[in-house]
């Protein structure tokens, strides 16, 4: 009587072998690929139950709002993300994208200094030498970052609030306030989305196409290495923080566009927001891991999570933030526990 060979047994060997093979072959790219699968496991979680969890959620109109809302977040993001890559921080953005939209907007009104427009680009100019001199007094006096931009933060505030006389100023350049409106559009696309999509692009170059970029990330996974190998480490210090101040200080135009006024108490939330959405995204706060892609789903998670809880009508409004700092840190955990087995794993390669 013939037995029926249960499947699989009945495999020639070396078949069996190729499955097993092509297994341990398709664990062992997700294990070195984990920061990235990490945080896009969490996005696609996340939509998939927004989208179930209300109809509004995946609309056009509501997308759109994602976006605009990210956008100046996503700015922000970039500059961190080359700060945090060298293995320094900037606890300073928030202030100085306040101050820079201060600036903006007191230029404008001309009450004591009549720029006009042009109070975009000195304002601008001004938000980056702040950045210059965050970067000189870390990298060359030896202040670390996080006292430094924590003084900076300190210091810019204090300006916003002298410039300002500590009142809102409600007119704004007519340039920031188109670019900053949901209602400019470029093929459905807020204008802002595409003008923040542009920045992160161009981070991106630098750092994966670039010397400089490459010496970003020596300089934060080894410095003492780098600096054997010829790397000016202070020199790509100091201009981290110097991008670090430009984007912070776009950002703060952005905020000013989109709001149509620029207050000095505005923006507390952008420093949390910034560093959350780019260490959610797998760049490390210890330097020389992550990049522009992995900030830029960092992004979207924030973004989703933001907008998604924001939609759900049966969780007390006073309760979401601090449901939004519980599914953070269970993003966070997962991110880490990802980035753990990736270690191990090109540890046993």
């Amino acid at each position: 009587m013939a037995h029926e060979v249960p499947q699989g047994l009945g495999a020639p060997a070396g078949e069996r072998a190729g499955r097993r093979s092509g297994t341990e072959d398709a664990l062992r790219w997700a294990s070195r690929n984990a920061r990235i699968l990490a945080p896009l496991l969490t996005l696609l979680c996340m939509v998939i139950f927004f989208s179930l969890a209300t109809d509004v959620f995946l609309t056009t109109q509501n997308l759109q709002n994602v976006v605009t809302q990210i956008a100046p977040i996503a700015v922000a993001a970039t500059g961190v993300t080359f700060v945090l890559l060298c293995a320094e921080i900037d606890l300073g953005i928030a202030s100085v994208a306040t101050f820079t939209g201060v600036l903006a907007a007191f230029f404008f009104v001309g009450e004591t200094i009549d720029l006009g427009s042009w109070g975009i680009a000195v304002a601008l100019l001004i938000a980056a030498l702040i950045g210059a001199i965050n970067g000189f007094l870390v990298a060359y006096v030896g202040i670390p970052s996080f006292m430094m931009t924590l003084a900076m933060l300190t210091i810019a505030r204090g300006l916003s609030v002298f410039v300002s006389e500590g009142k809102p100023i409600f007119e704004v350049p007519p340039v920031l306030k188109s670019l900053g409106s949901v209602g400019s559009q470029v093929f459905g696309v807020p204008v802002i989305g595409l003008f923040a999509l542009a920045v992160l692009l161009v981070g991106e170059f630098i750092l994966s196409y670039t010397k400089f970029g490459r010496y970003v990330y020596m300089t934060g996974a080894n410095r003492e290495a780098a600096e054997m190998s010829g790397v000016s480490t202070r020199r790509v210090i100091m201009l981290s923080l110097v991008i670090s101040g430009v984007t912070a200080g776009m950002t703060g135009l952005l905020f000013i566009g989109r709001l149509s006024s620029a207050n000095p108490a505005a923006g507390e939330d952008l420093l949390i927001s910034t560093i959350a959405a780019v260490v959610l995204g797998g760049t490390s706060l210890f330097g020389g891991e992550g990049g522009i892609r992995n900030t830029i789903l960092g992004l979207l998670i924030f973004g989703v999570l933001s907008n998604g809880l924001n939609l759900l009508p049966n969780i007390p409004i006073t309760f979401k933030q601090a449901l939004q700092g519980i599914v953070l840190l269970a993003a966070l955990l997962l991110n880490v526990f990802a980035l753990r087995i990736e270690r191990v794993r090109i540890r046993a390669d």
